[in-house]
This record gives structure tokens, C-alpha cells and sequence, in this order.
């Protein structure tokens, strides 16, 4: 890729400051593919600077005129589908089926959705004699994952710069080139210089660096819980917003009169969505204790059924997980569920048969699976599902509940009157009902250690917001 070497600051591809690169390894072939340039402080500091002058014209745009910014990105990133998918797939090992449908669908529905919130988003509104105003908050340093990569850099970038905000990218640095991509479409669609910049590198430089960054006025991130209490303590310094989208070990409670065939099948398909590395994932499977060996045997064909291999392939189901860290660490998980007691009713540790090399897990489903073992309490982050009985419903409430996490929660059943009732009582920001399609309207993010703030819809539109209330303006 062209650009690898560079970075993206003040509207140009300038060379880095020092020389450091990482290499790239494709996670379906444990070959290098590619090396990139790591930024530092500097790096850092430059692109700021820019940002912090767009920041002076930017902010004055009209609603106008930056919708009709994010219709020129939308062109420009229709242009480059086809090449999106096939990075996504090999940086990240993401099934070509997925990176080239709801990757694609994703990005598409957020800006058509931003475009729809700008233009209707009131800036200012009365309030007796007061005019409260809601104003671009600044300079926004963005940290996105390496889940879903192009995904998330385009939930931060949209109401960014829907709001007039200028900001400063830093890709994960295992899955740099989507987001040189990303750049090279804002460029195309004619973002002024300075309003977007590109940086990659490491957290411990780059994200540490992004954190205390004094003229940053707002950090945010999607990662790991770990990763983002370390920003969280690096910004308050600087008393600068920090959003974070966090980890997550989700229940997914099923109600005695669901169909168990679908809601089953639903629910292994939910905890092994991108190869099982995706952070709102049901990977507690909460059934009724009556059904339990009828939930296991379903779970366990339907796992049995997932096919591993090239994620080129369309026919590939399930890829391999990011890395060799990665890969032992689900390894690790998959053994403590076994050392711990739980009943294994379908995969196990090592690498699904025929398959030599690249970070493939074997597709795992957990019975009989207490709240004590590892599996239970802790994110592993591949596709390893745990099942549960419950007693009762408020036995499942408890359980659903009984965690450190509150990103989501998934139900399905069809006493609507039960399931919204349940619906209430769990302590998570989304609670997915019965399977449902994407909302671009629903906001996203956690309560407890799954982060604070939100993306997506309305509600992560305004984060990128500051308040200002002119009192005697009526």
C-alpha cells in the first residue's frame, strides 16, 4: 500500500518522525504482509497542531455544508468497497461474507443515519430566558480496535465531524491499513486540511501520547477495559471527556417459550460473529434448567456444523482469531473450562482438524458451566460459548447481572410482556430482543467496568458536543 510509510496530517502524507516500523502477520497464514510506520509524541503533537487550526474554520461550518461533506465521503467510500473488504478479511481474518456485507452495510447505514440526525439536530433551543447552545467540543483524539476496524473508525469519524469537530486518528496497530484507506476517502471527498489526521502506532507511544495531550479536548476509544482505565487515568490530567467503549461478557437468556431450534442457533451465530471477537457478544447462554440437554445437543450440532478455513473463502464460517497471543490466550480459557469441570459438548483446545496453521480455534460450546469458572466471569474474546441453567426468571436476571461488565444483554421469547419485564431489570446499555436487525438509531455503550458515554444514534452524536447556556438571551 502506497501510504504505509506515511501518515495523514494537515490535509498531506508526510513522513514520520522517526523510522520505526511493525510488520503485519495475516492471522489465516502467520506470514508478513506488510509494514507500516509507528508514530511517536511528535507525530503526535504535529497532527494536534493542525487539528487545533482546522479546529477555528471547521467549527463555523453550516449544517449545509457538512452534510454535504458526508455525502461527498459516502461517494467516495462506495468507491472503495470491494478493497475495503478484502483488507478487512486479511488483516483481520473477518470472513470475506461478513467484511463484504454487514462491514460494508454498517458504514452506509451510520453516515446515511448521521446525515439524518445533522439535519435535523436543533444546535440551539430556549429554555425560558436562557439559549442553551450545543458547540463542537474540540479537538477529539479517536483509539479504534482491531475487531472491527474500518466499523468503528467511521462510528467516531461521522458525528465528528457531523458536529464541526476536528480530530486526530489512531488505528489499532495490528489493522493499520483500513484506516489509511478511511483517510485517503476523507481526502477524496475533499475534507479541509487539518480537520482529520492519521496517525499509527502503539498505545504505550501513540495512545499514551493521544491521552495527555494537553489541546485534545476529548479522548475516544474502543478496546479492552484494561487499555481503557490506563487512558482514563492518562487524560484527567488534562480534565479532557473521555469515552470509552469497553469490554463486555454478555448474557443471553432464552425463555422457556422460545423456538429452541432458531434461538439456539441465533445464539452461537451471536457469540461466534466475527470468529467470536466481537465485545457485545451473548457468550453466556442462560436457558431454562428443563431444557438445558436440549439447548446443549442443539448448540453442540450447530457449532459442529461451523466451517474454518481461508476467510477469502465464501464458504469459510468461522476464521481464526487476531494473533498468537490471541490464540493461546483462547487456548488457555478452553482448558480452564475443562480443569474447572464444565462439560465440553463440542470443540476443545488446539486447531480444528486439517487446518496446520493460522490462529483457527476449534468452535467450543461449554454445558453445565458454573458462576465460579473462568469462562463464566471473564471476556475470552474467541469463539468459546458457556450454558447455564436457571431456576426462574429472576434467577436469570441475577445472573445475567452477576458480572463486573454491562455492555449488553440478548432475550428471546414470546411473551412480550415477560421479556420486557426482564428487559428492565438488567443492568446493561443495549439488550438485544428476540434477534434483531441493526438499528442505527440505538446508542451503544456499557454500564459499570464496559465503559462510559455512547456511540451510535442520537446519543453518540451528542457526545461530541459541549454545552453552553447564554441566560437573558430570551
Amino acid at each position: 500500500m502506497e501510504n504505509a510509510s506515511k501518515f495523514y496530517i494537515d490535509g498531506k502524507w508526510v513522513e514520520p518522525a522517526s523510522t520505526s516500523t511493525s510488520e503485519l502477520i495475516d492471522p489465516a497464514t502467520e506470514k508478513v504482509y506488510a509494514t507500516v510506520a509507528m508514530g511517536s509524541a511528535e507525530d503526535i503533537d504535529r497532527a494536534v497542531k493542525a487539528a487545533r487550526r482546522a479546529f477555528e474554520t471547521f467549527s463555523r461550518t453550516t449544517v449545509e455544508e457538512r452534510i454535504e461533506l458526508l455525502q461527498r465521503i459516502e461517494v467516495a467510500f462506495r468507491k472503495r468497497e470491494r478493497e475495503i473488504s478484502e483488507t478487512v478479511t486479511q488483516e483481520v481474518g473477518m470472513p470475506i461474507s461478513v467484511s463484504s456485507g454487514f462491514l460494508l452495510d454498517w458504514c452506509k447505514i451510520h453516515t446515511a443515519e448521521t446525515i439524518e440526525i445533522l439535519r435535523n439536530y436543533a444546535f440551539a433551543e430556549k429554555l425560558g430566558t436562557t439559549t442553551i447552545y450545543k458547540e463542537p467540543i474540540g479537538v477529539v483524539g479517536m483509539i479504534t480496535p482491531w475487531n472491527f476496524p474500518i466499523g468503528q473508525i467511521f462510528t467516531k469519524i461521522l458525528p465528528a465531524l457531523a458536529t464541526g469537530c476536528t480530530m486526530v486518528l489512531k488505528p489499532s496497530q495490528l489493522t493499520p491499513l483500513d484506516g489509511i484507506i478511511a483517510a485517503e476517502i476523507l481526502h477524496e471527498a475533499g475534507v479541509p486540511a487539518g480537520v482529520f489526521n492519521l496517525v499509527n502506532g502503539d498505545g504505550r507511544d501513540v495512545g499514551e501520547a493521544i491521552s495527555k495531550h494537553a489541546d485534545i479536548d476529548m479522548v475516544s476509544f474502543t478496546g479492552s477495559t484494561r487499555a481503557g482505565i490506563q487512558i482514563a487515568k492518562s487524560a484527567a490530567d488534562t480534565i479532557k471527556r473521555v469515552v470509552n467503549e469497553l469490554g463486555g461478557k454478555s448474557a443471553n437468556i432464552l425463555l422457556d417459550d422460545a423456538d429452541f431450534e432458531t434461538a439456539v442457533e441465533n445464539a452461537v451465530g451471536n457469540c461466534f460473529f466475527l470468529n467470536g471477537q466481537a465485545c457485545d457478544a451473548g457468550t453466556r447462554l442462560l436457558v431454562p434448567r428443563a431444557r438445558l440437554e436440549e439447548a446443549t445437543n442443539i448448540a453442540a450440532k450447530v457449532a459442529n456444523g461451523y466451517v474454518s478455513g481461508p476467510p477469502s473463502d465464501p464458504a469459510t464460517t468461522l476464521g481464526p482469531v487476531m494473533n498468537a497471543s490471541q490464540f493461546f490466550n483462547v487456548q488457555e480459557y478452553i482448558q480452564s473450562g475443562i480443569d474447572q469441570g464444565a462439560r465440553l459438548a463440542a470443540g476443545g483446545v488446539g486447531r480444528p482438524d486439517g487446518i496446520e496453521a493460522g490462529y483457527f480455534v476449534k468452535p467450543t460450546i461449554f454445558s453445565d458451566v458454573a458462576p465460579d469458572m473462568r469462562i463464566y466471569r471473564e471476556e475470552i474474546f474467541g469463539p468459546v460459548l458457556s450454558i447455564s441453567a436457571y431456576e426462574d426468571l429472576n434467577d436469570a436476571a441475577r445472573m445475567a447481572n452477576d458480572t463486573i461488565y454491562g455492555l449488553a444483554a440478548h432475550i428471546t421469547g414470546k411473551d412480550m410482556d415477560k421479556v420486557r419485564k426482564l428487559a428492565r431489570e438488567l443492568r446493561a446499555g443495549s439488550v438485544y430482543v428476540n434477534s434483531p436487525d441493526l438499528d442505527p438509531k440505538a446508542p451503544f455503550g456499557g454500564y459499570r467496568q464496559s465503559g462510559n458515554g455512547r456511540e451510535c444514534g442520537e446519543q453518540g452524536f451528542t457526545e461530541y458536543l459541549e454545552i453552553k447556556a447564554v441566560v437573558g438571551h430570551g
